[in-house]
């Protein structure tokens, strides 16, 4: 890249706002410590200036009433599917929820009186592990399989895996923490497999518009066939994309009527609809984001090499480079110590603990700060291994 390429990164993303002192949980975490935080899915840099102007513009506006989800916005998520994903759905097939946590836990819930077991490839995001929990749901976790540096479906374990018809599969597409970006035969050969067993999905795609090489795209699972579309439920939000997460929008994408219906009665009186904010913000970053979501790409995708090129250089560290997400799964079981997390952060950066995930000795780092910032970390990161050598 060139220096007038690299300063105009450096003036869109290296001047990120002070987060210490403003109650944000990722950096307040630390606060009074010298520890970088580079641990929750949850970017440094500001949202696109759009978003920003739109959140300037309701605020003026003074009025914080109730508000449903405009028109506009639906046609909104209608073209975006179609667009990107190459994906025709319906207006009556969106649900609109304020968080995907609270989506995840929903979903669970809608198979609490059948006693369904849920079914998990590990290493997952937490509240894939806590949300069947919550609801007595037995919680089966299968491997992943890691063949090239890439996990991916352990089709022969899921052969293995004695199941039963309407048992749920919760599916994070793409993959929270290792940053697998399925492929469509993947997804095809997965889709048979939930068929065949008659088994219902709960497609986690949050991170889906976070695909880090150009020659990627993402496939919804219920694009695959109308078969599968019917046993699934899909998560979408705006948050992770164009760091709204403070904002509470999410939604579900749900085809068929019966499974649509079992899980807005799985909501009710419990789980409300986004705030105002929310649908005002998701629309402006819907309809006019995209043009620093580009940029944002290229940004993560020179952090991700920085990172990989250090990382691979630490002793004792295996890192595996992610295909999608801001998210970077390492290999930390080779470091000399019983707890490589608390290690790190004892040595002045905070990750996420892979144990969490349901992989001790794995940790998980953030690539959504600056390159500045990343590099400090990585600094820190190397001389504490090198401390063995």
């Amino acid at each position: 890249m060139d220096g007038g390429g690299l300063n105009n990164w450096k003036k869109k993303f290296e001047e990120t706002p002070d987060r210490r002192g403003t109650s944000s949980l990722k950096w307040g975490k630390y606060d009074g410590l010298d520890v970088l935080p580079l641990w929750i899915a949850d970017m440094d840099f500001k949202s696109p200036p759009e978003v920003i102007g739109a959140a300037i513009q309701a605020s003026e506006f003074g009025n914080f009433g109730y508000a449903g989800c405009p028109s506009s916005l639906y046609k909104a998520v209608l073209e975006r599917a179609k667009i990107l994903y190459d994906w025709e759905i319906k207006k009556s097939w969106i649900v609109w929820l304020p968080g995907m946590g609270c989506a995840l836990n929903v979903s669970c819930r809608i198979f609490e009186k059948k006693r369904a077991q849920v079914i998990s490839q590990v290493p997952i995001y937490p509240p894939f592990l806590s949300a069947p929990e919550n609801f007595g749901l037995s919680s089966v976790r299968v491997p992943m399989q890691c063949k090239n540096n890439r996990f991916s479906f352990d089709f022969e374990a899921l052969e293995d895996l004695k199941t039963k018809p309407g048992d749920l599969f919760m599916l994070c597409h793409p993959h929270n923490p290792v940053g697998t970006a399925f492929t469509k035969n993947e997804l095809s050969l997965f889709s048979d497999w939930i068929l065949a067993r008659e088994l219902y999905v709960c497609s986690d795609e949050i991170h889906c518009d976070l695909l880090l090489e150009s020659n990627l795209s993402h496939f919804p699972l219920a694009s695959i066939s109308p078969e599968i579309a019917a046993r699934t439920i899909t998560l979408m939000a705006p948050s992770k994309t164009f760091n709204l997460p403070g904002f509470g929008c999410s939604y579900a994408i749900i085809s068929d009527a019966q499974l649509r219906s079992n899980f807005k009665k799985s909501m009710h009186g419990i789980v409300p609809e986004p705030p105002a904010m929310g649908y005002t913000l998701t629309e402006a970053a819907y309809l006019y984001g995209e043009p620093w979501r580009r940029d944002l790409l290229d940004y993560l995708l020179l952090n991700r090499e920085l990172a990989m090129e250090r990382i691979t250089r630490i002793p004792f560290l295996t890192p595996y480079s992610p295909q999608a997400t801001y998210l970077l799964w390492i290999d930390a079981r080779n470091v000399p110590t019983a707890d490589p997390h608390s290690f790190f952060e004892k040595n002045g950066v905070g990750l996420s603990d892979g144990k969490e995930f349901g992989a001790p000795g794995f940790i998980r780092l953030n690539l959504g700060c600056s390159h500045k910032l990343l590099s400090q970390a990585l600094d820190r990161m190397e001389k504490a291994c090198c401390s063995f050598v």
